[in-house]
C-alpha cells in the first residue's frame, strides 16, 4: 500500500498510467478469484481498489489546486469555494458590520460619549 503523499510527488501522467495498471491488476484478481471461496484475492481487490480511490483523490485535489491559483485575483467558481456552514457563509465580512449609515456617524461625532474624571 502506497500513501497519498508518495502520489503527490507523482505527475498526473504518471498518476493515470497507475491507475491504468492497477484496473488491469483488479481484472486479473478477479479471474483468478475463484467463486465462493474466500480466499486471499478478494483482500487484495478491496485494497487495490482503495489504492485507486487514494491515485484519483490526489489526481481531483490537485486539479482543484491548479484551478485555484488560475482564479486567484478573479470570481472563484461555486465548486471551488471552502464550504464553511450555511451561517458562516451567510454571516457579514467585517467591513460591512463596521459600515455606519451617515445618521449614525452624524450621531456618534455630534453627541458622543462623555468622560468624567471620577467614577459613579
Amino acid at each position: 500500500m502506497v500513501k497519498a503523499s508518495e502520489y503527490r510527488e507523482k505527475s498526473k501522467a504518471e498518476l493515470l498510467q497507475t491507475v491504468a495498471q492497477m484496473k488491469k491488476d483488479i481484472i486479473a484478481l478477479k479471474n483468478k478469484q475463484s467463486p465462493g471461496s474466500a480466499s486471499s484475492e478478494g483482500v487484495k481487490i478491496r485494497e487495490m481498489r482503495k489504492s485507486i480511490a487514494r491515485v484519483l483523490t490526489v489526481i481531483t485535489q490537485e486539479d482543484r489546486k491548479k484551478a485555484l491559483l488560475a482564479c486567484k485575483g478573479k470570481r472563484i467558481p461555486l465548486d471551488l469555494r471552502y464550504k464553511k456552514t450555511r451561517a458562516m457563509r451567510r454571516a457579514l465580512s467585517t467591513s460591512e458590520s463596521n459600515a455606519q449609515t451617515l445618521r449614525q456617524k452624524k450621531r456618534l461625532t455630534h453627541f458622543s460619549q462623555k468622560q468624567y474624571a471620577v467614577k459613579a
